[in-house]
Protein backbone atom coordinates (compact mmCIF):
# COMPACT_ATOMS: atom_id res chain seq x y z
CA UNK A 1 0.00 0.00 0.00
CA UNK A 2 1.52 3.10 -1.00
CA UNK A 3 1.76 6.35 1.89
CA UNK A 4 -0.83 9.13 1.19
CA UNK A 5 1.37 12.39 0.92
CA UNK A 6 -1.31 14.60 0.14
CA UNK A 7 -1.30 16.08 3.30
CA UNK A 8 1.92 17.34 2.59
CA UNK A 9 1.08 19.20 -0.48
CA UNK A 10 2.31 22.48 -0.55
CA UNK A 11 -0.47 25.05 0.19
CA UNK A 12 0.99 28.48 -0.72
CA UNK A 13 3.86 29.97 -2.62
CA UNK A 14 7.28 29.64 -1.08
CA UNK A 15 9.30 30.59 -3.86
CA UNK A 16 10.34 33.45 -2.06
CA UNK A 17 12.64 31.48 -0.14
CA UNK A 18 14.63 29.98 -3.23
CA UNK A 19 18.02 29.39 -3.67
CA UNK A 20 20.03 30.88 -6.75
CA UNK A 21 19.21 27.92 -7.94
CA UNK A 22 15.64 27.93 -7.86
CA UNK A 23 15.24 25.02 -5.01
CA UNK A 24 13.62 25.72 -1.90
CA UNK A 25 15.41 23.27 0.73
CA UNK A 26 16.15 23.89 4.21
CA UNK A 27 18.61 26.38 5.29
CA UNK A 28 21.40 24.90 7.77
CA UNK A 29 23.57 27.36 9.88
CA UNK A 30 26.64 25.07 11.70
CA UNK A 31 27.45 24.81 15.08
CA UNK A 32 30.01 28.00 15.34
CA UNK A 33 29.01 29.92 12.64
CA UNK A 34 26.02 31.58 14.06
CA UNK A 35 25.60 35.51 13.85
CA UNK A 36 26.62 37.23 16.94
CA UNK A 37 25.52 40.78 15.72
CA UNK A 38 22.15 41.05 17.17
CA UNK A 39 20.02 43.61 19.37
CA UNK A 40 22.15 42.78 22.38
CA UNK A 41 21.35 44.04 26.35
CA UNK A 42 25.06 44.59 28.01
CA UNK A 43 25.97 41.84 29.52
CA UNK A 44 23.79 39.16 27.18
CA UNK A 45 25.46 38.06 24.02
CA UNK A 46 22.51 36.53 21.63
CA UNK A 47 23.73 34.65 18.50
CA UNK A 48 21.25 33.79 16.23
CA UNK A 49 20.67 30.27 14.02
CA UNK A 50 18.23 31.58 12.00
CA UNK A 51 17.40 35.05 11.28
CA UNK A 52 16.57 37.90 8.72
CA UNK A 53 20.28 38.32 8.86
CA UNK A 54 21.58 35.16 7.19
CA UNK A 55 18.59 32.61 6.08
CA UNK A 56 15.26 33.89 4.39
CA UNK A 57 13.33 33.96 7.07
CA UNK A 58 11.08 37.05 7.54
CA UNK A 59 9.09 36.35 10.65
CA UNK A 60 11.48 34.43 12.95
CA UNK A 61 14.05 35.01 14.91
CA UNK A 62 15.78 31.66 17.06
CA UNK A 63 19.00 31.84 18.75
CA UNK A 64 21.14 31.24 22.05
CA UNK A 65 21.18 33.79 24.60
CA UNK A 66 24.63 33.63 27.61
CA UNK A 67 24.43 34.95 30.61
CA UNK A 68 27.25 35.19 32.77
CA UNK A 69 27.14 34.20 36.90
CA UNK A 70 25.46 36.68 38.57
CA UNK A 71 24.08 38.71 35.22
CA UNK A 72 21.08 40.85 35.17
CA UNK A 73 19.85 42.54 32.15
CA UNK A 74 18.96 46.07 32.47
CA UNK A 75 15.07 46.35 31.96
CA UNK A 76 14.06 46.28 28.30
CA UNK A 77 11.51 44.72 26.48
CA UNK A 78 11.03 43.17 22.59
CA UNK A 79 8.90 45.47 20.61
CA UNK A 80 5.91 43.92 18.58
CA UNK A 81 7.54 40.45 19.12
CA UNK A 82 6.52 37.36 20.84
CA UNK A 83 9.21 35.93 22.65
CA UNK A 84 9.47 32.17 23.35
CA UNK A 85 12.25 31.24 26.18
CA UNK A 86 13.72 27.78 26.87
CA UNK A 87 16.28 26.80 30.01
CA UNK A 88 19.08 24.86 28.31
CA UNK A 89 21.26 25.31 31.55
CA UNK A 90 21.37 27.02 35.06
CA UNK A 91 18.86 29.43 36.89
CA UNK A 92 16.91 31.98 35.41
CA UNK A 93 14.44 34.80 36.92
CA UNK A 94 12.89 37.13 35.58
CA UNK A 95 11.40 40.79 37.00
CA UNK A 96 8.27 42.29 35.43
CA UNK A 97 5.61 44.03 36.48
CA UNK A 98 4.79 47.34 38.05
CA UNK A 99 8.52 48.86 38.91
CA UNK A 100 9.53 45.27 38.44
CA UNK A 101 8.26 44.32 41.90
CA UNK A 102 7.02 40.83 40.60
CA UNK A 103 9.14 38.03 39.50
CA UNK A 104 9.02 34.52 38.32
CA UNK A 105 11.99 31.75 38.45
CA UNK A 106 13.65 29.01 36.36
CA UNK A 107 15.42 26.08 35.58
CA UNK A 108 16.67 23.99 33.24
CA UNK A 109 14.12 22.57 31.41
CA UNK A 110 11.75 25.32 31.60
CA UNK A 111 10.07 27.34 29.02
CA UNK A 112 8.49 30.73 29.35
CA UNK A 113 6.41 33.27 27.13
CA UNK A 114 7.00 36.90 27.22
CA UNK A 115 4.20 39.25 25.76
CA UNK A 116 5.52 41.59 23.15
CA UNK A 117 6.05 45.06 24.71
CA UNK A 118 6.94 43.51 28.18
CA UNK A 119 9.07 45.22 30.26
CA UNK A 120 11.43 42.72 32.39
CA UNK A 121 14.75 42.36 34.02
CA UNK A 122 16.12 38.93 32.85
CA UNK A 123 18.77 37.80 35.64
CA UNK A 124 21.14 34.41 36.16
CA UNK A 125 20.28 33.03 39.84
CA UNK A 126 23.81 31.48 39.79
CA UNK A 127 26.48 33.38 40.98
CA UNK A 128 28.72 30.61 39.95
CA UNK A 129 27.88 29.20 36.74
CA UNK A 130 26.64 30.56 33.42
CA UNK A 131 22.89 31.12 32.44
CA UNK A 132 21.72 29.32 28.70
CA UNK A 133 18.94 29.95 27.14
CA UNK A 134 17.64 29.26 23.71
CA UNK A 135 15.49 32.07 22.35
CA UNK A 136 12.44 32.46 19.69
CA UNK A 137 11.04 35.78 18.69
CA UNK A 138 8.77 36.69 15.97
CA UNK A 139 8.89 38.62 13.67
CA UNK A 140 12.53 39.37 14.84
CA UNK A 141 15.31 40.12 17.47
CA UNK A 142 13.96 42.89 18.41
CA UNK A 143 15.52 44.64 21.84
CA UNK A 144 14.78 47.61 23.37
CA UNK A 145 16.69 48.83 25.87
CA UNK A 146 15.20 51.24 29.50
CA UNK A 147 16.33 53.24 31.54
CA UNK A 148 18.70 51.14 34.33
CA UNK A 149 16.85 50.28 37.70
CA UNK A 150 19.29 49.32 40.92
CA UNK A 151 20.15 45.91 42.12
CA UNK A 152 17.95 47.20 45.65
CA UNK A 153 14.62 47.72 43.36
CA UNK A 154 14.43 44.23 42.48
CA UNK A 155 13.11 42.08 45.68
CA UNK A 156 15.43 39.27 46.45
CA UNK A 157 17.63 39.69 44.12
CA UNK A 158 20.80 40.66 46.22
CA UNK A 159 19.77 38.37 49.18
CA UNK A 160 19.55 35.59 46.77
CA UNK A 161 21.47 32.13 47.63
Amino acid sequence: MEPDFSKYRLEGDNSAYATETGLVVPIVTRAGHEVGDTGQSAGAHRSSGVSIQHTPATKLWFGKVRNESGYRSVPHHHGEAETGGYVLSGRARIYFGDSFRDYIDMQEGDWVFVPPFMPHVECNLDRNKPLVWMTTRTPENIVVNLPEVGDDALPDWTTRP
